[in-house]
């Protein structure tokens, strides 16, 4: 927020070189204000929604009433990647002795271009290691000093998945049959983006533990394995049950 008047604001758009726009006063709020002032400061820093564009003129309209709180949120949530990701290239920057300017060009938005985001570009790198940063088509100088901040300054949320797995068999090879089963389940679908172990707590108990960074991957995985080991148990005659734990 740059400027406010009592008829209305003007802003500058971080996404467009930071163009001066007007948020006029009956687009501020969708209920009556008495004071502009009361809904906006100086200095914020809000989501808009471009609504005019006279482009003779080179004006710009934008509202703050037309955009949904959902909006606000994923917009903010990206502004804030943005500035976690700016602070860790300029801080590798100034090790390497290079320029915002050059970080950018040489890093950052390689990274854009291939994750669709600096910062996915820098968890990826915290997740897959420098290798990630390689692919993308970051300048080798930057790889390992931008891998080491990312990992100072990025903590990845992960997601824990859990069930109890009971396995019997009266079967004369009954042990070997069930190790065969935990190990399909163990090895299931192991992968970059989920971990999977299995624990005993005492035949014939097992906890299947599923360690992930995204929780919609974590359930399809879940539910895949169980059910191709629930298959397994039912060619090698072993009774099979399974029960999620809670979160």
């Amino acid at each position: 927020m740059k400027e406010i008047f009592d008829y209305g604001a003007y802003v500058e758009l971080d996404e467009y070189n930071n163009m001066r726009a007007y948020l006029p006063w009956s687009e501020v709020a969708s209920k009556w204000v008495k004071d502009v002032k009361d809904v906006i400061r100086q200095g914020e820093k809000i989501v808009v929604k471009v609504i005019r564009v006279n482009r003779q003129k080179g004006q710009v309209d934008v509202s703050l009433k037309r955009v949904y709180d959902a909006e606000k949120k994923r917009k903010m949530q990206w502004y804030k990647r943005n500035q976690r990701a700016e602070k860790i290239l300029q801080i590798v920057a100034q090790r390497i002795r290079k320029t915002l300017d050059d970080a950018y060009k040489e890093a950052g938005w390689p990274l854009e271009d291939h994750y669709g985001e600096i910062y996915a570009g820098l968890e990826a790198a915290v997740l897959e290691g420098p290798e990630a940063l390689r692919v993308a088509g970051v300048k080798e100088e930057w790889i390992v000093p931008l891998h080491e901040e990312a990992v100072k300054h990025i903590q990845i949320k992960q997601v824990k998945l859990s069930g109890i797995l009971t396995l019997r068999s009266f079967e004369s090879d009954g042990v070997e049959r069930i190790r065969n089963i935990l190990l399909k389940v163990k090895e299931g679908d192991n992968s970059e983006q989920v971990k999977i172990n299995v624990y005993t707590i005492g035949a014939p108990r097992y906890r299947v533990e599923l360690i992930t960074t995204d929780y919609k991957i974590g359930e399809r995985t879940l539910e895949k394995i169980i059910h191709e080991a629930e298959r397994e148990a039912q060619k090698k005659k072993v009774e099979f049950e399974f029960v999620r734990e809670k979160a």
